[in-house]
């Protein structure tokens, strides 16, 4: 039994403002980690870009771009399991990246037009990964999972338009097939990836998953065995960093394996300010970030 290595932030602390760091991903991801780029280039960076990052759970990808944009890592591996988001991974860092954005500038954002493209089913990977776009940018909140629906007043009462931006989004697809050789995208299970990959001494993880409390509203696979996850982790040889919700199972198992653990503050799409818990072998760096 060990005891379990835990810091508080500086309650002093204001949230990572997120207009600071580069918007990269085509995908407004609910769940997503653009708040928490400061925090991985300063992880990263202890490791002189010698390394490949493997991010099992990548749902719109922006810790994978943003470490392969930067230089930060020699390469990427990222992996998604839900069919509709690896369809625009595996569309952009395929031959097809430059058709969907073409796609985006030329479709007519109109009521109707949206709503006959959504019924119609997608008839190639591409078709899927375009409509799968349409629904992330238009639906409330960038949620994926059945259930969720258009918005419908948008920012300052324009509806759909609000919410599309075609020539910014083609504008990151170009930007992401420019370095496409860089990325390497599976579709799967990010935990079978994680165990192929154990031994791997010059990997290091970033391991985001579908968490305990939200994960049923926003994904469509959010069912995992958080406790499978916390043993695979346990094994890695190279390193990882590991991000969760703010709850005492989570705590718990992170004392089972005699991690350190963190809390960094963040603030939620509604302007509401909470804590998410980080989690690793060695978090010193992360506590130098807050002592500064």
């Amino acid at each position: 039994m060990c005891q379990l290595r835990f810091f508080d932030c500086e309650i002093r602390q204001k949230p990572i403002n997120v207009a600071s760091v580069p918007m990269l991903s085509p995908f407004r991801y609910p769940g997503g980690k653009t708040w928490f780029i400061p925090y991985v280039r300063k992880w990263l960076r202890q490791y002189n870009r010698n390394v490949t990052l493997i991010e099992p759970f990548a749902g719109g990808g922006i810790v994978s771009l943003t470490a392969c944009f930067e230089g930060l890592v020699e390469k990427a591996i990222m992996i998604e399991k839900d069919e509709d988001v690896a369809s625009v991974w595996r569309t952009i860092l395929g031959k097809d990246g430059k058709w969907l954005g073409e796609q985006i500038v030329d479709v007519e954002i109109a009521s109707e037009n949206v709503q006959s493209l959504l019924k119609n089913r997608p008839k190639s990977l591409r078709e899927r990964a375009f409509v799968t776009i349409l629904k992330n940018r238009l639906n409330h909140g960038g949620i994926l999972a059945s259930g969720a629906g258009l918005i419908k007043k948008g920012e300052n009462g324009k509806g759909l338009r609000s919410r599309w931006y075609p020539e910014t989004l083609k504008n990151r697809i170009m930007d992401i097939v420019a370095i496409k050789d860089r990325i390497e995208f599976l579709q799967g299970d990010g935990m079978r990836v994680i165990k192929e990959n154990l031994n791997r001494k010059e990997a290091v993880f970033f391991i985001d998953p579908p968490y305990t409390k939200a994960g049923r509203r926003l994904y469509k696979y959010y069912e995992i065995d958080h406790e499978k996850l916390f043993g695979l982790a346990a094994k890695i040889k190279g390193d990882f960093l590991m991000t969760y919700d703010d709850a005492p199972e989570i705590e718990a198992l992170a004392l089972q394996r005699c991690f350190e653990v963190g809390r960094v503050i963040m603030k939620t799409t509604h302007h509401l300010t909470k804590y998410e818990l980080v989690i690793g072998h060695n978090l010193e760096w992360l506590r130098l970030m807050q002592e500064m």
